[in-house]
């Protein structure tokens, strides 16, 4: 797969698949908005690692799989992945403000998720041997679903990930590896941390790869309907690297980055990016009904009670 930087000439054809597509990144955009609205507002607690900018990496890779029957595991910032892969917006806002009514129950918080084949682990690292793990149990099954994990360029400090890619590919696991390379391990720059470049890690265990540096999402969809075309017709492993950036800090506050960069790298917004893939009355039309599903599905939430008063 070369390992250069790639991108991918894709139709910028207008449908109800690439409205579709748009609609569910104005919903994760305005979802994690939200989440740091009703934090400065005193109506959220504790902590939240929103993925504003990097949305066209969760949609347009959760849109070439089958959530009926494949296997998504993703990380600490999991918001925009589990909204792509169920569109459950109450119970992921419930279960990030700790109400009755969230995906476990209020008891999870905004990094630990369970929802059908849906799952997310805040600890760095313990995601990629879990996937693998699930991607055994799917070829042994011999149901035809592949095992994707989401992990983020810092998670490449951890040595079971070389592990877990080392066993994927002695064993031929169907598993898709996905770096989201933001350039970041919290607040340490990549470059500080990371010798070499990220896709010779896993090809040195013969893992194909490919990377790509574009925030259009169907671009990213391109790029993913390769990785997982090949994971599912051979049985092996992928992994796809795509560049990408997050605008906001990496939690709710933390952040010493030059705002300059961070404005540069705003003019590459995948939502403006993807304008084009509907008309302006459609965008107004989206707009609209995201930011009233939005704000009904607060107003539900702040009704639940705690999860914690709840259970006494």
């Amino acid at each position: 797969m070369g390992g250069q930087n790639q991108t991918f000439s894709a139709p910028r054809e207008r449908s109800s698949d690439t409205r579709e597509l748009y609609e569910r990144m104005t919903l994760i955009r305005r979802f994690e908005e939200t989440l740091l609205e009703l934090f400065a507002a005193g109506k959220l607690h504790g902590t939240t690692h929103t993925c504003i900018g990097q949305e066209a990496d969760a949609v347009g890779v959760i849109s070439c799989l089958e959530p009926e029957r494949d296997v998504v595991v993703s990380n600490h910032r999991c918001h925009g992945h589990y909204l792509a892969f169920t569109g459950d917006v109450d119970g992921l806002l419930r279960e990030v403000m700790g109400r009755v009514g969230g995906v476990c129950g209020g008891k999870g918080g905004s990094q630990h998720l369970f929802a059908g084949n849906f799952y997310s682990n805040g600890v760095l690292g313990s995601t990629v041997p879990v996937a693998a793990g699930m991607a055994l149990a799917e070829r042994e099954k011999g149901s035809g679903a592949i095992a994707t994990v989401f992990v983020g360029d810092g998670t490449l400090g951890q040595g079971v990930v070389y592990e877990s890619l080392n066993i994927a590919s002695l064993w031929k696991l169907p598993l898709l590896v996905v770096c989201e390379h933001n350039g970041y391990a919290q607040s340490t720059p990549s470059t500080l941390q990371l010798a070499g470049d990220v896709e010779s890690r896993a090809r040195a265990f013969g893992v194909a790869t490919s990377r790509h540096d574009t925030t259009d999402v169907l671009e990213v969809r391109a790029a993913a309907r390769e990785a997982v075309d090949h994971v599912r017709t051979t049985g092996t492993p992928y992994f796809l690297v795509l560049d990408t950036y997050r605008f906001s800090p990496h939690s709710k506050g933390d952040d010493f980055r030059d705002p300059d960069e961070i404005a540069e790298r705003r003019l590459r917004d995948p939502l403006t990016v993807a304008e084009g893939l509907v008309g302006d009355t459609e965008r107004e039309e989206i707009a609209e009904a995201v930011e009233q599903r939005l704000e009904e599905a607060v107003e539900r939430a702040l009704a639940s009670p705690p999860a914690a008063e709840a259970a006494r």
